[in-house]
């Protein structure tokens, strides 16, 4: 049961260890869809070692470990070579800052895991998300052949953005508690269904919404929180006896 989680993180390590090659080879389609396969492999390993039981402070490190590598090194030399290159020095500092932050970020992450403050929600956006609107951009440009719709730029601006978020305070929502939806197991069943035939059909497009998707998320909470509050203010105000 302890070595089942840990084979899992080995298999994500492999990857990223894998599209670090393949980037550098030229092959960005590959390396893009391996750092995918590894955010599925990272997901798998925290959800059996929670129900093995078999979570422990070294399989935390490890983790971290790994992550940096399959979703801090590995988009970086992949955005690197295949779109940040001309831009000389600023092309690989962008792509450092990217790779420097989500370590800040699993650092961050293990210090409140380790202090017993991690939540059910995460604090900033989890590298694995982040790397994994890196590589679902490279794989839909490259598979779809649309190149020319993402510019240099907006790779480059896209790892600054992406690094903010990781280091950020901003919360998104985890995927621990599970409870509420599987309250009802047909309704999920069918939403899996529905959901692997969108993603057999179309699994660049898919990929690409849902890492975008959920790295607005964090942003888009935020602003609607604020809204809110505004909003309560002046109605306090009007309740509030007026002042002698």
């Amino acid at each position: 049961m302890f070595l089942l989680p840990n084979l899992l993180t080995t298999g994500s390590l492999f990857l990223g260890f894998y599209a670090i090659i393949a980037s550098i080879q030229g092959n960005h389609g590959h390396a893009s869809l391996a750092i995918l396969i590894a955010i599925v492999l990272d997901g798998m390993d925290g959800t059996v070692a929670r129900l093995t039981k078999s979570a422990s402070p070294f399989g935390l490190q490890y983790d971290s470990l790994c992550d940096l590598t399959a979703f801090g090194l590995a988009p970086a030399v992949l955005i690197y070579n295949w779109a940040l290159a001309p831009f000389g020095r600023f092309g690989w500092l962008a792509a450092f800052v990217f790779a420097a932050c989500g370590a800040l970020r699993l650092a961050r992450f293990n210090v409140l895991a380790l202090s017993g403050e991690g939540a059910s929600d995460f604090r900033g956006l989890p590298i694995p998300a982040a790397a994994g609107v890196l590589a679902s951009t490279v794989y839909l440009a490259e598979d779809l052949r649309l190149q020319p719709f993402f510019p240099h730029a907006v790779i480059a601006a896209a790892a600054y953005l992406l690094a903010f978020l990781m280091v950020s305070t901003l919360r998104y929502r985890g995927f621990k508690n599970l409870g509420g939806p599987l309250r009802h197991p047909f309704r999920v069943l069918v939403g899996a269904v529905l959901a692997l035939f969108v993603a057999a059909a179309a699994p660049q497009v898919v990929a690409f919404a849902l890492t975008v998707g959920y790295a607005a998320s964090g942003p888009l909470s935020f602003f609607a929180r604020m809204r809110r509050l505004k909003e309560r203010r002046p109605q306090e105000g009007e309740t509030s006896p007026p002042a002698p």
